[in-house]
């Protein structure tokens, strides 16, 4: 059974950073894409970086190159952001989903990455 469940979120000032973190089992985690998206209250979930199952090739939205930083650890079934830079605009509860299908590539659409986790909070306010 496919399992994720993200960690990592809170209260941060703007500027700050945090660094969410995604364990996953029940799946051959070295073979499949992984993402983060987010859903700001009221909003639709909306992506926020992908990274490639096999050589680690990464995708970020507009709204965060420069500030946000996906990696994984195959060892440890994990998959990692890393939030710099954060603004009010980026509070929203941060999902880490699993592609579809084994071996496919970069996505940014929702309907590619049916697994999901419950999700963390990240609050960003002064």
């Amino acid at each position: 059974q496919v399992h994720l469940v993200e960690s990592g979120g809170g209260l941060v000032q703007p500027g700050g950073s945090l660094r969410l973190s995604c364990a996953t089992s029940g799946f051959d985690f070295s073979f499949y894409t992984m993402a983060w998206f987010r859903q700001p209250p009221g909003k639709e979930r909306e992506f926020v970086a992908s990274i490639h199952w096999n050589d680690a090739t990464t995708d970020y939205a507009d709204s965060v190159k420069g500030r946000f930083t996906i990696s994984r650890d195959n060892a440890k079934k994990s998959v990692f952001l890393q939030l710099g830079d954060l603004k009010p605009e980026d509070a929203a509860r941060y999902f880490c989903g699993r592609h579809r299908m084994a071996r496919l590539g970069l996505s940014t659409m929702p309907y590619d990455y049916p697994y999901w986790g419950p999700g963390t909070q990240v609050t960003v306010s002064s």
